[in-house]
């Protein structure tokens, strides 16, 4: 679970990152799954988008791939969404951590 400091990190990241993962008319089906889940172990952040023919909308398609990959929900804006996932093998970005109080 990401907390707010981390959120706005990755948030930043995602800024200047393509959209590499597109949700078309066909939904979400195992292949945009098998997608999402080879590009979170390949690059950890990765930003998608929602077509307008889709049947679902950006929140809806950034939560079920987030919980069928196990990744976290970064944000989601109009008709796109980042997601997040730690590659514990080789990890490529580092979070800032919680200060302690």
């Amino acid at each position: 679970m990401l907390n707010s400091k981390q959120r706005a990190y990755l948030r930043s990241l995602a800024n200047s990152i393509d959209t590499i993962l597109i949700v078309g008319k066909g939904g979400i089906n195992a292949e945009v799954i098998r997608q999402a889940d080879d590009a979170l172990t390949a690059r950890e952040l990765i930003k998608g988008k929602v077509l307008e023919t889709s049947p679902v909308n950006a929140p809806e398609a950034a939560d079920q791939i987030a919980a069928e990959t196990s990744s976290d929900s970064v944000q989601v804006i109009g008709s796109k969404f980042v997601l997040y996932r730690r590659n514990d093998k080789d990890p490529k970005i580092i979070l800032p951590k919680e200060r302690k109080k």
